[in-house]
């Protein structure tokens, strides 16, 4: 993107509500604006009666692999050496979904890199990282919580999950799922939302084949990572029943985020189907998950909607992906009753004239978007009145892609 397309870009994005924030430098407590609902005095009736207050809802928009380090750290790096000014650099790759997110209760995505500059690389395939002054990306893009339950988090080994820890803490995003001990990892992250309790766990499990990351990307008593289990079945489903049983317990609506799957692949794999049921079971109001770097089923189980693969979002790992297509998924919580759920689809990229800035699909572009994820979710027995089939055309993706080209 040239200095002359960037500010055209910006200019149009300023127009349509999305100027940058300011702030004096470094990093900043993020500040959400949001509507408040008006005091139960102003509900009255005309006669006087306070009417019954509705029940309290919460709503959250979820996304999937974010990666804000290497191809993106790389674009935003030339960006500023066309001259572009680090202030607007920082709200531009959230700004086509943001109008998504500002309208939640809770923006949560995956994180799937850490915040360092020090370290040694862990022995694996791909090691993603990012500048710490980059968590300023997720602020700008209202991003309330993370989960670090991933292969990635321990990238660059202890010194840089401690560092992420300390700068999403610094920046004022709530973060779950990964930690300097398995203890600290397993912890949930809670945030409470007009009165109701929210609580989140994150688990990274790959069964054979599918595994391909060291034992090392794994929390365990004395190292730091992600929670989880290596490659043992039975060790996840006690330790998410565990996790499960506990978080219940204290909140009013819990969710579980996996990293699980295939990479590369559409089909579900038996585990990743056994869990997001294990966790309904036990009392889990919706399932989240991503990895596979691909669009998957969307299930309505007991009536929890589970999303087994939300595929990318804001994504540095890799330039120009071989299917772009993505989705947030938006929920509507409350106390009592089925969680509501739609999703909202995406395109994660234009590249090169605008990469790694996803954005929100619309005409025929969304109705093929939405034909696809229809298409996906017929391989389980019930899904969203909004995948029914037969309102969407059958749209085929492309094959799936070799796991190796670059998205780690």
């Amino acid at each position: 993107m040239n200095r002359r397309h960037f500010l055209a870009t910006l200019a149009a994005l300023v127009a349509a509500g999305f100027a940058p924030r300011t702030a004096r430098g470094g990093i900043v407590p993020s500040a959400r604006v949001r509507a408040a609902l008006p005091p139960d005095s102003a509900r009255g009736s005309a006669d006087g009666d306070a009417a019954p207050a509705p029940p309290a809802t919460v709503t959250l928009a979820v996304g999937g692999d974010t990666t804000l380090g290497y191809n993106l750290e790389a674009h935003f790096d030339q960006q500023l050496e066309a001259g572009v000014p680090k202030k607007w650099l920082y709200p531009l790759y959230f700004a086509g979904v943001k109008p998504i997110l500002d309208a939640a209760d809770i923006a949560l995505v995956n994180l799937e890199c850490p915040f360092t500059d020090r370290g040694e690389p862990l022995e694996k395939n791909f090691n993603f990282r990012a500048r710490p002054e980059l968590v300023r990306i997720l602020q700008e893009g209202s991003v309330d919580l993370v989960t670090c339950a991933n292969n990635h988090v321990a990238d660059y080994g202890r010194e840089g999950v401690a560092d992420t820890i300390a700068m999403l803490e610094e920046a004022g995003i709530a973060h779950f799922g990964g930690g300097l001990t398995l203890a600290q990892a397993r912890r949930p992250a809670i945030l409470e939302r007009h009165g109701l309790k929210i609580g989140f766990i994150g688990h990274y499990f790959q069964a054979a084949p599918d595994m391909k990351e060291p034992r090392g990307v794994l929390a365990a008593r004395d190292r730091a990572g992600a929670a989880g289990c290596y490659l043992d079945r039975d060790c996840i489903r006690r330790m998410v029943t565990r996790d499960v049983r506990e978080l219940v317990r204290q909140v009013d609506v819990a969710i579980p985020y996996f990293h699980w799957g295939h990479e590369g692949s559409y089909e579900l794999r038996d585990y990743q189907v056994d869990l997001a049921h294990l966790c309904v079971d036990l009392g889990c109001k919706a399932v989240l998950g991503a990895h596979p770097h691909r669009v998957q089923a969307v299930e309505v189980y007991k009536g929890a909607p589970i999303f087994y693969s939300l595929a990318n979002f804001v994504y540095g790992g890799i330039k120009e992906p071989s299917d772009r297509l993505s989705m947030i998924a938006r929920l509507r919580v409350s106390r009592a009753g089925p969680v509501e759920a739609d999703v909202v689809p995406i395109n994660i990229t234009r590249w090169p004239e605008a990469p790694f800035q996803p954005y929100l699909l619309e005409g025929e572009e969304r109705r093929n978007a939405m034909g696809r994820i229809a298409s996906l979710s017929k391989a389980v027995p019930a899904t969203l009145p909004q995948l029914d089939p037969r309102l969407w055309p059958d749209v085929p993706g492309p094959a799936p892609a070799d796991s190796s080209a670059g998205y780690g």
